[in-house]
């Protein structure tokens, strides 16, 4: 093979490579792995204020939260806005929602966000542990 031939398929794949490398960026989130051990702890001092695994507070209890639709316990009077959104909670939408809630969810009504996305991912690793009791 020639080597002006070479250098243009070695051109052509690495082009390739580096458009499936753009690609795979652009399909899936990209923030770190939680811990759910951290996420425990970052979860009791950062959420425990209003919530809790088992019982409501101020806000909704979380065991369960996983697959669950948004403003959706029982007796839990959740705002309009919320109630009304539709959402279904997983990983990547529990991220958006503690990176911001008001931007996700306008008119709901959580004044905190956690800002640290390593903090954020522990935190959702964390409360996708956590299952509904039987």
């Amino acid at each position: 093979m020639r080597a002006d031939t070479w250098r243009a398929l070695s051109f052509s794949a690495g082009t390739f490579v580096l458009g499936l490398v753009g690609w795979a960026g652009l399909i899936g989130p990209a923030w770190p792995a939680g811990d759910p051990a951290r996420g425990e702890q970052a979860y009791e001092s950062r959420c425990g204020g209003c919530h809790s695994v088992r019982e409501d507070r101020v806000g909704p209890r979380h065991a369960g939260l996983i697959g669950r639709r948004a403003g959706s316990v029982p007796g839990f009077d959740y705002s309009p806005a919320l109630r009304a959104s539709g959402l279904v909670w997983d990983a990547a939408l529990l991220e958006r929602w503690l990176t911001d809630p008001q931007a996700l969810v306008p008119g709901q009504r959580m004044g905190f966000r956690v800002g640290d996305a390593a903090v954020r991912a522990d935190i959702v690793a964390y409360l996708a542990t956590l299952r509904e009791p039987r």
